[in-house]
């Protein structure tokens, strides 16, 4: 029988893009244009005969910013010969233009990717390969995104500290399929620096990857790797590795953000040399790497499995970390969507301003949360330093993005501060779902003059009269009308005051108190609409609250239904706030790197919520609210206000929170036990996943992560004629497992059966070792807004209600 041909080891040469992880932010940027430039000098030295020892070298961009940069700073000539290395496969692009957080929305990554497909065009060389690098997950939606792009083939590299790869075992291929049946061809592969480890690059290398008993104190010598490089194959065929060839990804220098690195080139032919006959080793591009591939498949396509669903992020837990900057991101975000919707060929908002918002956004959900030592010494300016700049990304965002939109809306004839401006408003619903939701009709505090002794809100062209609502703000009036806006509607409404009908004398029935006070259960109260200091009850919904426990009954009247699970350990929205003390302060990073797949430690000190006290904060025409304060650990003040509307089935709860500043590792989580038991056939949870419709624990890849995800706009529990949704605006973590320190579950085990799925908003944590905030200290609003009915029986129509809701009716004051 003829010889097998020899094992070929894919040499991808790359430099991992970790933005403020390692410097700040602007030098990070500097080295990789710099890196740019070292490998076409490289070239230049191999063209010119030179260095006849780096003949085969090859780089690869792991991400597309390092070019983005590249061009903005380079000669034209530079350009030139980039673009001829690209073409001649000498250096490879990646169809991602950073390693991203579950953060990036659908439009935006496409926006992203757009640009990478845009030059890869420009320069005739389309890009069909991306990778990624240090990263633990990604949203359903991710991959069809780069599919609809032309991007066919998926490299990750995923780093398994707090983390873990999917499908239980690394360097496998397989198709990854999509919501629409499309597949992306996937490698899940080792760690983005295993072939350092594995001796790639003489004298740069150790053990952070391989634990063997080889001393590598002074880097990975030729005979280490001849050690390591053959075991690996070995172990590889031990476990019935179905293929000849393997990619092992390295760095230049041990480090993120390192250089290019010729001398790997030297080894390589010193190895081939030696070992080629058995184990040849390829300098390669991702584009190489997975022409062999598909050229396997092929043949083989038994080798290669289907996967279909999410892959839930490990690391998306890092949005906890800088929750007040999330939530400005969030936010613009939404006002990002809204320009695009209102100026769609930017003839108001620059292209540039554009894809300046687009930088800033991408730049703040990136992976990188903060510098390497921001918890072990979180003093250091350097570390304050680059942690303003990663917040800064959401602020830029947040201003460029609302600055757009205030472009657009005085194009539109918004009618801006003066004299004698007229209380009349416009409504406009610029998405393509139906928004049935409350517009705030928001005024300066002087218009309370003109209408304290009534007023009422009616269209401008039907003369339809609004249920309203007025609250007094801090320097302003609020006027709350409910609002139906068919896709693209706009109506314009009036404010006018017009003397009160009403008058006020004393009533036969006024059960309240001359000490004002409201505590008696009187069954001849025939009112819809009820706001106590124990209850509301609305013709939608009936709440109750007893002090101590907190909210424990919500009825849907209509269905005549409990909407909370009997099962929970948590009431509605009640606080669990747990902590990890570190013995000394020596220990704030070992305490935290021995939680492992655990975001908490062993000994973790847990919380609950005890409700004190309840206060009735309004009642009116369009909705009540209700104060309920709360004592946990950790925090100074927490309450929630609940408000419940009279015409329709809805709650909106924002929790405000005093959070204390704890060094230690903290989790805070808010319970939202709605639905039914994970065991019921009735209900099922869903959430979307970069505008992909995902139930989490069904439609996920097996061996993946089962106890938290990050939502796009909130999470909704469907049945056949009945669904609950949960917007989420400002926090997009929901936590599933349990909340205790033990074994994790993963997706495809089959004890994840029995396991109850408890839901909670996760918002708040500081858990990692390295590179999170080391306090959470602060004040915090963070809305939950409940609606439910039939019409919500769908995930399709469930999400879109988040969605209305989380983007609010958008309104402007016109003339």
């Amino acid at each position: 029988m003829p010889s097998q041909k020899p094992w070929k080891i894919y040499a991808i040469h790359h430099s991992h893009t970790d933005i403020g992880y390692t410097e700040r932010q602007e030098k990070i940027q500097q080295y990789h244009v710099n890196f740019i430039r070292q490998a076409l000098q490289i070239l230049r030295e191999i063209r010119s005969g030179r260095h006849p020892e780096w003949a085969g070298f090859k780089w690869v961009c792991e991400t597309f910013w390092p070019v983005e940069s590249f061009m903005k700073r380079a000669s034209e000539q530079e350009k030139a010969e980039f673009a001829a290395a690209v073409r001649h496969g000498e250096i490879g692009l990646s169809g991602t233009y950073l390693n991203m957080s579950e953060l990036m929305d659908k439009e935006l990554l496409e926006s992203m990717i757009g640009r990478i497909q845009s030059y890869g065009k420009s320069i005739e060389a389309p890009v069909t390969s991306a990778m990624t690098a240090d990263i633990t997950g990604f949203g359903w939606g991710y991959g069809q995104v780069l599919l609809d792009a032309g991007i066919q083939n998926l490299m990750t590299c995923i780093h398994t500290h707090h983390s873990m790869y999917p499908l239980w075992k690394k360097q496998q291929p397989f198709w990854w399929e999509m919501p629409s049946g499309e597949r992306l061809l996937t490698w899940n592969g080792e760690h983005y620096m295993f072939g350092n480890d594995l001796g790639l690059v003489p004298g740069i290398g150790g053990s952070y990857t391989i634990k063997d008993e080889l001393d590598t104190s002074q880097g990975v010598t030729f005979e280490i790797a001849e050690t390591r490089i053959q075991r690996y194959i070995q172990r590889l065929e031990q476990d019935g590795y179905a293929f000849r060839f393997a990619p092992v990804m390295f760095s230049g220098l041990p480090t993120d953000n390192g250089s290019p690195n010729p001398q790997v080139m030297e080894f390589i032919q010193q190895w081939n040399a030696k070992h080629g006959e058995q184990i040849m080793i390829v300098s390669s591009t991702l584009e190489e790497f997975f022409t062999e591939v598909r050229e396997h498949a092929a043949n083989h396509p038994e080798d290669i499995p289907v996967h279909r669903g999410d892959w839930p992020d490990w690391w998306t837990d890092g949005v906890g970390s800088t929750p007040k900057h999330v939530q400005v991101y969030r936010e613009a975000v939404r006002a990002y969507h809204k320009v695009k919707r209102l100026d769609p060929h930017c003839q108001t908002v620059s292209p540039d301003t554009m894809r300046d918002i687009e930088y800033q956004l991408a730049l703040f959900a990136e992976h990188t949360w903060g510098y390497h030592s921001s918890v072990t010494e979180p003093w250091n300016p350097f570390v304050q330093e680059l942690g303003v700049r990663k917040e800064a990304f959401a602020a830029n965002a947040s201003a460029a993005a609302h600055r757009a939109l205030y472009d657009i809306l005085e194009h539109k004839g918004e009618a801006l501060l003066s004299p004698h401006r007229p209380m009349k408003f416009k409504l406009f619903n610029p998405f393509d779902f139906v928004q049935e939701d409350f517009a705030q009709l928001i005024m300066e505090s002087w218009h309370y003059s003109l209408i304290k002794d009534g007023f009422e809100v009616r269209d401008v062209d039907t003369g339809e009269l609004y249920p309203s609502q007025l609250r007094l703000a801090s320097r302003g009036v609020i006027i709350s009308i409910p609002v139906t806006l068919q896709p693209g509607e706009e109506k314009t409404v009036h404010i006018q005051a017009v003397p009160s009908s009403k008058f006020r004398t004393a009533y036969r029935n006024d059960y309240v108190g001359a000490d004002r006070m409201m505590d008696l259960d009187v069954t001849s109260d025939v009112r819809a609409f009820k706001v106590t200091s124990t209850y509301i009850d609305t013709p939608f919904v009936h709440i109750t609250w007893t002090k101590g426990d907190g909210i424990t009954s919500w009825i849907d009247k209509r269905m005549d239904k409990e909407m909370l699970r009997q099962d929970r350990h948590h009431h509605a929205f009640t606080p669990v706030y747990d902590v990890t003390r570190a013995a000394k302060v020596e220990d704030q990073y070992e305490v935290r790197r021995k939680m492992g797949r655990n975001r908490k430690g062993s000994d973790a000190v847990t919380s609950t919520g005890v409700l004190t006290k309840a206060e009735v904060i309004s009642e009116g025409d369009v909705y009540g609210t209700v104060e309920l304060t709360f004592e946990v650990a950790g925090c100074s003040h927490y309450s929630l206000l609940v408000t419940a509307y009279a015409q329709h089935p809805r709650v909106d709860v924002a929790a405000r929170i005093h959070k204390d500043s704890i060094w230690d590792p903290e989790n805070l989580y808010i319970s939202l036990p709605f639905g039914s038991p994970a065991v019921s056939k009735t209900e099922e949870l869903w959430i979307d996943k970069m505008n992909a419709l995902t139930r989490p624990r069904k439609d996920q890849l097996t061996g993946s992560l089962a106890d938290y995800y990050c939502v796009g706009e909130g999470a909704a529990y469907v049945s056949a004629d009945h669904g609950t949704a949960i917007a989420m605006p400002d926090t997009p973590l929901i936590q599933l497992g349990s909340l205790n320190h033990q074994f994790r579950l993963l997706h495809g085990d089959t004890k994840l059966q029995q396991d109850p799925a408890h839901l909670y908003a996760w918002p708040m944590n500081n858990y990692w070792e390295t590179n999170f905030a080391a306090t959470l200290g602060g004040f915090y609003e963070f809305r939950y807004l409940v609606a439910w009915g039939e019409q919500y029986q769908t995930p399709e129509a469930a999400m879109d209600a988040c969605r209305s809701m989380n983007a609010g009716i958008l309104t402007w004051r016109v003339r």
